[in-house]
């Protein structure tokens, strides 16, 4: 098989390039930009496009198959080569589809919860040697590709992003993906700017339920009212399993789970984090997984990456770093840092980083979204905003939106001020952002506060 990617660089794409490399296809690919790390990953690969830029005479009729980016826009050379061809043309999910369609599905869908219960899953089938396929949207510690993809797998494992498949396909990916098993963590309104209304939003995952297969199965969180009401809707015509928030202890080390009887001693903390543990555990038993299994082998499993990642810890100072920017991301990370150390003093920092984020009809949404801090600090660039074309929004106006409480800053040094001015005995640091406050090295910063408790 010939497959060209245009948009070969994308977080996303440069994975899907590798797996189908090492499957056997030859690939080639096209960007106007790659950044690290995926120029290195394609590089040692050997799938490193000689230069940057688009290439229509890449395109010709020995070609078996093109897969579009989201990073490409609809009038790309490329693009409009292989359709004047007639070439085949696949979005990122529709590929992955076809690369899984005699396979057992299993999707994972939500609007938070996804790559933790992905990982989760991931965890345990690893550790216990089962072949499956998988797809992954984040980088997980451990892996050098996220995707995964095989002849003799009976069973793939999808992350269902709500986000649209490519360019020229507006279809939610998770639509795409047709799950035998599908599950669903929460439902907190997201990417505004597709979904300009909650009611529209929610409709994508009923959408994502009516597609899932005759005789499939919808897991689904009883904990959130929206989720709930898709798994009542869809009892009547597909197998249902709700699952909830466990009973458990918080300790030291993280938390102690109380199920069937038994004690279970785990490495991660917070109510989120827990039911995530749930959902993945119902879709272990239906692959084959006993629950005793399940909870004996994710007793190691210490979180997804940027997923309440601890970045530096002291005995009496513990720094996170975590991907949390929605409302309900942010209220859920926070709430479980402050459960975890109830008796230090917890400064939660987050960053307004995305179109929805900034967009000043959204700012209401975040109202008590990070009450559980003992400070909250709201970064955000007027730059960002004017780039992102948006209107210009205020310290007053964000303020308001969180409901007053935080303080609200504008430039990345006033943060790092911020940050060294206090003592950070009996701490937590929780960094919260999808991307990095324009420039903090968080690693680097929590080496500068751990040396100053020394």
């Amino acid at each position: 098989m010939n497959i060209h990617f245009i948009a070969i660089g994308g977080s996303a794409m440069h994975n899907l390039a590798i797996a189908l490399s090492r499957k056997g296809a030859n690939v080639t690919g096209s960007d106007d930009e790659i950044f690290e790390p995926s120029r290195t990953r394609l590089e040692k690969q050997g799938i490193l496009p000689n230069s940057i830029g688009w290439f229509p005479e890449k395109i010709n009729s020995q070609v078996d198959a093109v897969i579009l980016g989201m990073h490409a826009r609809s009038d790309n050379p490329e693009l409009l080569k292989a359709k004047e061809i007639g070439l085949a043309i696949y979005s990122y999910p529709e590929y992955l589809y076809e690369q899984s369609k005699n396979k057992t599905r299993v999707v994972i869908g939500g609007s938070h919860g996804k790559t933790t219960i992905t990982s989760m899953l991931l965890h345990v089938v690893n550790a216990l040697g089962m072949n499956v396929d998988y797809m992954v949207g984040a980088q997980l510690e451990g892996y050098d590709c996220m995707v995964r993809l095989t002849d003799d797998a009976k069973v793939m494992i999808l992350e269902g992003d709500e986000y649209l498949s490519s360019p020229i396909d507006r279809r939610p990916k998770f639509h795409l993906y047709k799950p035998d098993v599908a599950i669903i963590s929460g439902i907190a309104w997201d990417h505004i700017n597709v979904f300009p209304t909650f009611e529209n939003y929610v409709e994508q995952f009923d959408t994502f339920c009516s597609l899932i297969s005759e005789n499939g199965t919808l897991i689904f969180n009883e904990d959130d009212e929206e989720v709930k009401r898709l798994g009542v809707k869809y009892a009547s015509t597909k197998k249902t399993v709700p699952y909830q928030t466990p009973k458990y202890d918080v300790t030291e080390t993280g938390t102690l789970l109380h199920y069937n009887g038994e004690n279970y001693p785990l490495k991660i903390f917070g109510s989120h984090n827990l039911q995530n543990l749930m959902g993945a555990m119902r879709i272990g038993q239906i692959i084959g997984i006993e629950p005793q299994k399940f909870f004996e082998n994710i007793q190691s499993f210490t979180g997804a990456g940027k997923r309440l990642q601890k970045v530096a810890e002291k005995s009496s100072f513990t720094m996170f770093k975590d991907f949390a920017h929605s409302p309900s991301k942010l209220k859920a990370t926070t709430k479980a840092v402050k459960e975890q150390f109830e008796k230090r003093h917890v400064v939660a920092c987050m960053e307004l980083h995305t179109f929805s984020s900034l967009k000043k009809e959204f700012l209401s949404h975040y109202k008590n979204a990070m009450q559980s801090a003992d400070e909250a600090i709201v970064y955000f660039s007027h730059e960002v905003v004017a780039h992102k074309k948006l209107e210009p929004i205020t310290k007053e106006l964000v303020a308001a939106g969180f409901g007053g409480g935080v303080t609200v800053l504008n430039e990345t040094q006033e943060i790092i001020d911020f940050i060294h001015s206090k003592n950070w005995n009996n701490s937590v640091l929780l960094m919260m952002s999808s991307g990095n406050f324009d420039g903090i090295n968080y690693e680097v910063l929590g080496e500068e506060l751990s040396s100053q408790l020394e």
